[in-house]
């Protein structure tokens, strides 16, 4: 049994990638799918590392060839997700976390409906235009994404987990929590046993001993 899809999705300045980084820090087993893009990289954003930075004609050339799990024009730029990088890291056992847009996380939904959707969402209106004034979005630039935030939140409540984010800590935590909650589901650890668990007696005795209450 390969890995699970978690998407992580909130509303431009909600803080989804400060979440994601601490994800990546505090849980092993956990690898983020770089994201392809076509806006210029931001003061301290490496290439391969925060995003895969290209051209919109090969970003529209890889688009024909079928390269992208889901992609969209978000602010005039390209957006898209390696279907090629899911694929590699369930297949090596490892959990995918995806950090995109309201749109995109609609999009893997539905052509992985067992991908786990996570929506995070700002405290307040006040607080989220805050966080995104402290980003260096102004004037035209704020409004735009306070309006998009107007129509993406609505969208929460079709995702499968809800956090608020308001203390960071607080955020992470339920995060991990869901995630962790995931690993434990009986068809994984059955699949995963000898790696997780090291002594014969209790392997045997959950793949093939008799369990006292009868089936119904």
């Amino acid at each position: 049994m390969g890995g699970r899809v978690f998407i992580l999705s909130a509303p431009s300045g909600t803080g989804k990638t400060t979440v994601a980084k601490r994800l990546l820090k505090e849980l092993s087993g956990l690898e983020r799918v770089v994201t392809y893009t076509t806006r210029p990289p931001r003061p301290g954003e490496r290439h391969g590392t925060d995003y895969h930075f290209t051209s919109k004609e090969e970003f529209e050339r890889l688009v024909k060839e079928g390269a992208f799990l889901e992609y969209a024009n978000v602010y005039g730029n390209y957006y898209g997700t390696p279907r090629s990088e899911v694929e590699r890291i369930t297949a090596s056992g490892k959990d995918a976390l995806l950090v995109i847009d309201v749109q995109g996380a609609f999009k893997v939904k539905k052509e992985l409906p067992s991908a786990v959707s996570i929506f995070l969402l700002p405290p307040s209106l006040e607080e989220l235009k805050r966080r995104v004034e402290a980003r260096g979005f102004k004037d035209e630039n704020l409004d735009r994404r306070m309006k998009t935030a107007l129509e993406e939140i609505p969208c929460a409540r079709y995702f499968d987990y809800i956090v608020v984010n308001d203390f960071l800590d607080s955020a992470v935590e339920k995060v991990k929590a869901i995630i962790l909650s995931y690993r434990a589901e009986r068809s994984r650890v059955l699949e995963e046993l000898e790696r997780v668990l090291r002594n014969d007696e209790i392997i045997s005795l959950v793949k093939g001993g008799k369990c006292y209450v009868e089936e119904t």
